[in-house]
């Protein structure tokens, strides 16, 4: 649009100034002074016109909308994107809003609920809402971050730390960003600026508060070792304990199972034996208090 503007700018310059070198020829040719009053007049109307159209139509970019002025006034009328014609120009103007998705970083401090300082960083994502162009502009002009965001943020970063303690403003990060966002949506609305997104992107605090947190959590991971020892303990005694009763129930069965039949089974088992290990010689030396190795020759032969 500026480039369309700049050629009908340099159309009437051209068309000005030939007129105004005619006139300059014909008075050297001697012509009369009506003449060159008359084309220096046309020349003028040619650059008046020239301004007036040019001031009348115009471009509104994407992404912005176009507040209509008349002596520096809102009107009502709010132009779309593209292009536009204005009249009267010059005491009809356009003011240009951007009605994107703007992000404005705040740092904060407040107090939580237990009275530690706590430095918060918040990025905001806000718009402006179309149908509040008029009334923003009529009532903030394009003052609104400076006038309504800087302070509705610091006071709903205040007003929210307050409901939690520091040590929950970390392990409920989300929740404390819902309701920031939440008070920050009610404030701004009545402006017209509608809140699209809200980041908490840092939270700081005090030194020694980091270290009683940092103590906490080595105390905590210190307990659990604990615990898990205690359970690995209690465990290890349990298994040991089963296995002493499964050992006691198989003697127990084991013992129920012995009779005098087995038993005595059992011993001619070991002296068939001890019969297949003798190679037929009696021992020739026989220690004080041995025993004398003897087969149960006749118990044999009656069984035979």
């Amino acid at each position: 649009m500026g480039f369309l503007k700049l050629v009908v700018w340099a159309v009437g310059l051209l068309i000005a100034f030939g007129l105004l070198f005619r006139t300059a020829a014909a008075r050297r040719e001697g012509e009369s002074n009506l003449s060159a009053i008359a084309s220096v007049v046309v020349a003028g109307l040619v650059l008046l016109v020239v301004a007036l159209l040019t001031a009348s139509f115009g471009q509104v970019p994407a992404g912005y909308r176009g507040v209509v002025l008349m002596f520096g006034a809102p009107t009502g009328q709010v132009l779309n994107e593209g292009f536009y014609t204005l009249f009267p120009p010059y005491i009809k103007t356009v003011e240009l809003m951007s009605v994107q998705v703007m992000v404005y970083e705040s740092p904060a401090e407040a107090a939580s609920k237990d009275l530690q300082v706590v430095k918060t960083q918040v990025s905001l994502n806000y718009t402006l809402e179309p149908d509040a162009l008029v009334r923003i502009y009529r009532d903030l002009r394009n003052e609104y971050v400076d006038r309504v965001i800087k302070p509705a943020i610091q006071e709903a970063v205040k007003s929210t730390t307050a409901r939690f303690t520091a040590e929950e403003l970390i392990t409920k990060r989300p929740e404390v960003r819902d309701a920031i966002e939440s008070v920050l949506s009610q404030r701004l609305s009545r402006f017209g600026i509608r809140v699209v997104a809200m980041s908490i992107t840092d939270f700081n605090f005090s030194e020694a508060f980091n270290q009683a947190i940092e103590a906490k959590v080595t105390a905590q991971q210190q307990a659990l070792k604990a615990e898990r020892d205690l359970q690995r303990v209690k465990l290890e005694a349990q298994q040991q304990i089963e296995r002493a009763r499964a050992e006691a129930e198989a003697l127990r069965i084991q013992k129920e199972n012995v009779t005098p039949e087995l038993v005595r089974l059992r011993q001619i088992e070991a002296q068939m034996k001890a019969i297949e290990k003798w190679d037929g010689r009696m021992p020739t030396v026989v220690t004080a208090g041995g025993p004398v190795p003897l087969l149960d020759v006749f118990d044999l032969d009656g069984r035979r």
